[in-house]
C-alpha cells in the first residue's frame, strides 16, 4: 500500500493507495504555516492514514509528497513556496528523519498531473492545466513526469500575453495568470463571496456587463493555454483541474466556445482540433494526493 500526501495552502489531503492505485483511505487536515508546521502536518498526515490502515511509516511500500513552489525531487528541497511560509525547506530530510523512511517530494502540479492520468486511464501524452491561485501545468509522457531540464517545463502562467498588462507576481507584466487564475479573478471582480468565481459566474449569468467581460477573459486566457500546451507538446489530451475546475460545465463551455471560434477562422487550429482535446478531471476525486502516492514509487 503506498501513501500520497497534498500539502495544499490551507488543507492537506492524505490518501492510502491498493496494490491495483484504488483509493483505500482518505483523510483531511489544516494545513500549517511556516517550516516547522508544514513538516508536521506532513507527520500528522502520515500518523492519521496509519490509524486508518493500520500501518506504521515503515509499512507502506512508498510515501510522496506534492508540494508547491520550486520542488528539487532529486534532493526533497523545497524552495519558495510563498502561500506556505517557507522560503527554503529540506522536506525530504526532514521528514525522513521523524519517519524513519524515505519519503519522495513532488511540486504539487506534477504530482496532480501524474494521478489525472491515471484517474482518467490515459495514454500518450496529457497536460494537467492546474487552475488555482494561480496557473500551472503538469505533463505526463506514457505514464511518466516530464519535468524539463530544470523542473520548470509547464509552468506556462508566466507566459506574457500583454505587454500592457497588469504586473504578475513573477515580475513581468500581462501574464497568461493575471487573467485566467484565482487571483486573476480576485484582481478584477472584488466581492465578499468566499469564492470569487462562482459569484462572478453568477453574475454574469445575471447579465452583468463587467462580469461578462472578465468571464470571457478568463475564457480565452484558458483557451490560450491549451493553445501552448497543444502546439508546443502536441498532448493527446489537455485535461483541466484546479479550484476553478469546480465551475464544471459553465467554464468547459465558455473555453470550448472560444477554441471553436478561433478553428473558424484558422483552417490550421482546426487542423488540430484543439477543443476535442480538453476535458475536465472528474469532480471530487483527490488526484493531487493520488499523484503523490504514485510518485512515492516506481510509477513517479
Amino acid at each position: 500500500m503506498r501513501l500520497g500526501i497534498d500539502i495544499g495552502g490551507t488543507k492537506t489531503d492524505a490518501v492510502a493507495v491498493d496494490e491495483v492505485g484504488g483509493l483505500a483511505q482518505r483523510v483531511r487536515l489544516v494545513t500549517g504555516f511556516g517550516h516547522a508546521a508544514v513538516v508536521e502536518t506532513a507527520v500528522t498526515a502520515v500518523a492519521r492514514i496509519g490509524e486508518l490502515t493500520g500501518l506504521p511509516a515503515g509499512g507502506f511500500s512508498s510515501i510522496g509528497i506534492g508540494i508547491p513552489g520550486m520542488v528539487d525531487s532529486a534532493s526533497g528541497q523545497v524552495a519558495h513556496a510563498v502561500n506556505l511560509g517557507v522560503e527554503r525547506l529540506a522536506l525530504g530530510g526532514e521528514l525522513a528523519g521523524r519517519l524513519g523512511v524515505g519519503v519522495r517530494i513532488e511540486n504539487d502540479v506534477k504530482a496532480a498531473a501524474l494521478g489525472a492520468f491515471h484517474v482518467l486511464g490515459l495514454g500518450g501524452t496529457m497536460a494537467y492545466l492546474n487552475l488555482g491561485t494561480g496557473m500551472a501545468a503538469g505533463i505526463v509522457v506514457d505514464g511518466r513526469l516530464w519535468r524539463g531540464a530544470t523542473g520548470i517545463a509547464g509552468e506556462i502562467g508566466h507566459l506574457p500575453v500583454d505587454p500592457a498588462g497588469a504586473l504578475c507576481g513573477c515580475g513581468q507584466r500581462g501574464c497568461l495568470e493575471t487573467v485566467a487564475s484565482g487571483s486573476g479573478i480576485a484582481r478584477q471582480w472584488r466581492t465578499d463571496d468566499p469564492l470569487p468565481a462562482r459569484a462572478l459566474f453568477a453574475a454574469a449569468a445575471d447579465g452583468d456587463r463587467e462580469a461578462r467581460a472578465i468571464t470571457a477573459r478568463l475564457a480565452e486566457g484558458i483557451a490560450a493555454a491549451v493553445r501552448v500546451l497543444v502546439l508546443t507538446v502536441d498532448v493527446d489530451t489537455v485535461v483541466i483541474g484546479g479550484g476553478l475546475s469546480h465551475l464544471g460545465d459553465r467554464l468547459l463551455c465558455e473555453v470550448h466556445e472560444v477554441l471553436d471560434g478561433w478553428a473558424a477562422t484558422s483552417p490550421f487550429l482546426a487542423s488540430v482540433a484543439l477543443s476535442r482535446r480538453v476535458r475536465l478531471v472528474p469532480e471530487g476525486t483527490p488526484v493531487a494526493a493520488l499523484g503523490a502516492a504514485l510518485v512515492g514509487g516506481a510509477d513517479g
